[in-house]
């Protein structure tokens, strides 16, 4: 073990270690996990004549919890890479996504909210080229259009400027 430290160190990768990227993840997701079990614990789970509205938040919870403790115990047992800073683009860029589409999908609807808001996510991964970014914005705004507006019929704004709400 001492060799493998040691050649790592020489190498310039980083050290294995217990607490690694794949623990971190999984206490994430089962700390995620108790906060939405906690948070949908007053609604109804229903009974066997009928589906109440916390059955399917509290068995995604515990999906998720589930799927925690398997990347903790998988973390455990197999020593990976040590986990190191998370880079500061990704997270900003996403939850500003995240952020500018709540905040303009009203006044601008989802025409103009929803191609922004993916652009602006996916400036998150430096690799990104514009040729590959803006068909996937098109294509996906077309998709949430068809799946909120027709299939689903929700009162999403679609462009209030031009159409109304």
């Amino acid at each position: 073990m001492a060799i493998e430290a040691q050649g790592a160190a020489a190498t310039g990768e980083p050290a294995n270690s217990r607490f690694n990227v794949e623990v971190a993840g999984g206490l994430f997701l089962i700390g995620l996990a108790i906060v939405g079990f906690i948070e949908t614990y007053s609604l109804k789970f229903g009974q066997m004549s009928g589906v109440g509205p916390g059955l399917m938040p509290r068995v995604t919870a515990l999906i998720v919890g589930a799927f925690g403790m398997f990347l903790v115990a998988q973390g455990v047992r197999t020593p990976a890479q040590r986990l190191q800073g998370w880079p500061l683009r990704g997270l900003t860029f996403v939850v500003g996504a995240v952020v500018l589409f709540g905040a303009s999908i009203r006044p601008f609807g989802l025409a103009i909210a929803g191609p922004i808001a993916i652009m602006l996510a996916a400036l998150a991964d430096p690799n990104t080229r514009l040729k590959e970014a803006v068909p996937f914005a098109i294509v996906l705004t077309i998709a949430c259009i068809v799946l909120f507006k027709v299939v689903l019929r929700l009162p999403i704004p679609l462009a209030p400027f031009a159409l109304g709400y």
